[in-house]
């Protein structure tokens, strides 16, 4: 067991409490749980291979099943992709910063641990200004991947994730219960054609119409 802080979260913060502090325990492999705009995930820096390997064992999930990461902003994905398809800025100027992650083909040189299928990488830019800044702090991406175990469901409430995960985390950041609903929408933009994976809070039907504008 070690000990879980907590750092508390005004509602509608632009930048966290203590940003630096957070940032330099995230980068030395410490864990953070923190609420997105849908539900709470578990945190670690994506270059951190002690904080990642802690993702994974907590969460008891399978290591083949690659992690989805948080960015800050257009300068921190082109340094993790090879290429962005031309269906990318169609969909990011009308989802971004929103709940829709990307799967994008990665950079040469990121660690195997960090990849999808065909050396992919999952992305995307939180609405929250707040966690935005946390992560343009760390300089390099956050997990982001929901704070329960493998194949459970989302959690909301602060008090249920110190449940979960108190005395296994280094870090809760409570910013009170989430607003909850669906996760991110997930669209695989690696291959021929756009292909959506997964569902959630921004409809199929409205992700399709804006492909459709593309062609």
């Amino acid at each position: 067991m070690i000990e879980t802080r907590t750092v508390r979260l005004r509602k509608r913060a632009a930048v966290m409490p203590r940003v630096k502090d957070v940032a330099a325990a995230l980068l030395s492999g410490a864990v953070a749980a923190y609420p997105t705009e849908t539900s709470y995930a578990l945190g670690a820096a994506a270059f951190s291979k002690k904080g990642v390997d802690r993702i994974f064992r907590l969460k008891k999930r399978d290591p083949s099943k690659p992690l989805s990461f948080m960015v800050s902003d257009m300068d921190m994905i082109t340094e993790v992709v090879s290429s962005l398809p031309p269906a990318f800025s169609v969909l990011t100027a009308e989802f971004w910063p929103g709940p829709l992650t990307l799967i994008l083909p990665a950079a040469a040189g990121l660690p195997e641990r960090l990849l999808g299928p065909g050396r992919t990488i999952a992305l995307r830019i939180p609405p929250l200004a707040w966690l935005r800044s946390l992560v343009r702090e760390m300089s390099e991406p956050l997990t982001a991947t929901s704070a329960n175990l493998s194949g459970g469901r989302g959690v909301v409430d602060p008090v249920e994730v110190k449940a979960l995960f108190g005395g296994q985390v280094d870090l809760l950041i409570d910013g009170g219960p989430a607003p909850g609903g669906p996760p991110s929408t997930i669209v695989d933009l690696s291959g021929d054609r756009p292909r959506i994976l997964r569902e959630g809070s921004i409809p199929a039907a409205r992700i399709k119409k804006v492909l459709r504008e593309l062609t």
